[in-house]
Parts: structure tokens; sequence; C-alpha cells
């Protein structure tokens, strides 16, 4: 099985997945429509109303990070 997915993810998405790198910090985000394109991608899942990141999330955000580099440049 191949899950060398590349999601072509909103700079604002990005954003979230660094933020839910730590679990223990409370976030308020303000674009839930974000958020919910995450959940739809399978990157970030709800558990008792917050946003947590999955492993798959985790996978993408390491790949992601050569692009994360690229965008803050």
């Amino acid at each position: 099985m191949n899950d060398d997915f590349d999601f072509d993810l909103s700079p604002d998405q990005w954003e979230i997945l660094r933020a839910l790198r730590c679990p223990a910090m409370q976030y308020r985000f303000s674009k839930t429509h974000a958020v919910e394109d995450l959940v739809k991608l399978g990157l970030v899942a709800i558990r008792d109303g917050v946003p947590v990141m999955t492993s798959s999330g985790r996978k993408v955000l390491v790949r992601g990070s050569c692009r994360l580099l690229d965008l803050a440049a």
C-alpha cells in the first residue's frame, strides 16, 4: 500500500496542522472551514469537540515541511 499522497493545502490549512503539533495547547481557529476540510481529508479528527491531528496529518506535515519553508521564504 502506497500512502504517499501529495496534498495541495492552503496556507491556512498548513498553519492549522502546525498549530495542532502541540496537543496540550488549546487553540481557537477562526477558519473553521479550513478545519472542516482537513477533517474531510482525514488529516484532522474532532475528539470531544477539539480538533486533533491524525497520524496521516502528521505524515503530511512532515513531508510538507520543505514546502512550508518555501512559503516562508
